[in-house]
């Protein structure tokens, strides 16, 4: 499947669209290749750029005194949206970097509102969306509140389970709050506990 019908065809899963309005969205569309190692947005920086991962994953991590972080991971059909896109005083507190060579439909405001103007049930669409995005930031953030370790690690295999192969076990470590050494110990006792 190509990318523009990969895109138009998440837009009409959420509501089916006309011809005019699948057209409208592959126009608007702007793509971006990164390789593993880019960054899509660092610490401190300013952006109310979205992205639309169509291929790859990226990694979203906070600095610790010196430490790395990592707050919540993007992969295929998902959306990476600061909270701060929308107070574009604030600058961001976390960096997204690629883990694998990643491709993206980047969403900036001023398409976003040409889209609106030309077809105003997109503008509704694009607040579920969002809203969806944040729901699933909270849901991840107060599971570090409630939830230990390993039934963070659990929920993460039954939600994600295709991540787990592809993302190295201190970052997954760091996700949900242990070091390598304890997350190799949940998955011994998850193993046990399955035979």
């Amino acid at each position: 499947m190509n990318y523009v019908n990969k895109f138009v065809n998440y837009f009409s899963k959420i509501s089916p669209l006309s011809d005019e309005e699948s057209k409208g969205i592959a126009e608007s569309m702007q793509t971006k290749k990164y390789k593993k190692g880019d960054f899509l947005l660092k610490e401190s920086q300013k952006s109310s750029s979205t992205y639309f991962i169509l291929e790859g994953c990226i990694r979203e991590y906070i600095l610790t005194d010196g430490d790395e972080k990592t707050t919540n991971f993007f992969t295929e059909d998902q959306w990476a949206i600061s909270l701060n896109n929308f107070t574009p005083e604030n600058a961001s507190q976390h960096n997204w970097i690629c883990m694998e060579d990643t491709t993206v439909v980047i969403g900036d405001e001023q398409k976003a509102q040409a889209l609106f103007k030309r077809f105003p049930r997109f503008e509704t669409i694009s607040r579920n969306i969002m809203e969806a995005a944040f729901a699933k930031q909270r849901e991840a953030l107060s599971s570090y509140y409630v939830d230990s370790p390993e039934q963070r690690y659990l929920k993460l295999i039954k939600s994600r389970p295709g991540l787990i192969q592809r993302i190295p076990q201190y970052h997954l470590a760091s996700y949900i709050g242990v070091k390598p050494e304890s997350l190799s110990r949940i998955r011994k006792r998850i193993a046990t506990e399955l035979d």
